[in-house]
């Protein structure tokens, strides 16, 4: 076996490109020389595993993240992990447990996905972002020294701020017809969003460092590479739908409802806080003059929006 970099969620958000990046630094880096990807999924048998699983140094495994202890690591030698956890009440509970098992199995380095940067805080009103101050904690207290560990904060992922945009426009391409276009966006404050395989592409740098102590303890904040408001997305609509938009509906968070009703398990006010997450875009905190100049340096981003909606409109 040789040294190992894990990727937790490989067909997820961002761990999808993290492995594919990956896949190339391999064969670029003396680093990475004789290490392998061990990518995680929960079917071997799904189309996004079976396309990594083809990629070069790549082996992809079915295995459930949460369920990984210190002795799994240490059997697979891994040396380098990258986790983008869900963000179920129980993500602390979960997502800490990795990172105990990765100190307690000698493991050197951690890359994770966090979440908007202005809301990485003990007052945050939206209960995930405190999850993610909480785990930001403990990866800094003094006895989680031996683990090197980087943290990810993206201020809003392009396929979500999008998602109501582009089903508008497939909705009027095979219809001819227009529900009201719910958007999470703010008419005016601009926020630079950032495609998630973006994301991934920095964080596999970052992974592939001869010795990532720079990187040791750091949070760094990632945009996408220009700014868009709510009536920006709006025009976008109207250029590929060849018309007015009827109905609008700005810092519209009503699919935070939606969540509620299908997990009814969990807290129902605790769901509900979600609603509160977009405020500090609304607040003009999350453009992309606030992006990291480590990340710019490394792997600046380089898709637009106009990009992300396009993917959206070819899925």
């Amino acid at each position: 076996m040789a040294p190992t970099i894990l990727v937790a969620g490989a067909t997820g958000n961002t761990g999808r490109s993290v492995v594919e990046t990956l896949s190339k630094l391999l064969h670029a880096s003396n680093t990475l020389a004789g290490h392998r990807v061990v990518a995680l999924t929960r079917s071997l048998h799904s189309p996004a595993a079976q396309r990594l699983a083809a990629l070069p140094g790549v082996q992809v495994l079915e295995q459930n993240w949460v369920d990984i202890t210190a002795d799994w690591l240490r059997e697979h030698e891994v040396v380098r992990a990258f986790i983008a956890s869900h963000l179920q009440p129980n993500q602390f509970a979960e997502e800490s447990t990795f990172h105990l098992a990765a100190l307690q199995a000698g493991v050197k380095y951690v890359v994770r996905i966090s979440t908007t940067a202005a809301n990485v805080r003990p007052d945050c009103k939206a209960y995930y972002a405190r999850t993610h101050w909480a785990i930001e904690a403990l990866l800094g207290s003094p006895e989680f020294r031996a683990l090197q560990w980087t943290s990810l904060q993206p201020n809003g992922f392009t396929n979500f701020y999008l998602l109501p945009a582009a089903q508008l426009i497939k909705q009027y391409r095979e219809t001819g017809k227009q529900d009201t276009l719910r958007l999470a966006a703010s008419a005016d404050a601009p926020v630079g969003v950032i495609d998630a395989d973006d994301v991934g592409v920095f964080a596999a740098h970052l992974l592939a460092q001869e010795d990532p102590a720079v990187h040791n303890q750091a949070k760094y904040v990632l945009n996408g590479p220009e700014d868009i408001t709510g009536e920006q997305i709006v025009k976008m609509v109207e250029q590929h739908i060849g018309t007015k938009v009827e109905s609008v509906s700005y810092k519209d968070m009503s699919f935070v409802d939606g969540m509620a009703a299908v997990a009814p398990q969990e807290s129902k006010s605790v769901i509900l806080s979600i609603k509160h997450a977009a405020e500090t875009a609304w607040e003009g905190k999350c453009t992309a003059s606030t992006t990291s100049k480590e990340v710019l340096a490394l792997a600046a981003p380089t898709r637009t929006a106009a990009d992300g909606l396009k993917a959206l409109l070819e899925g």
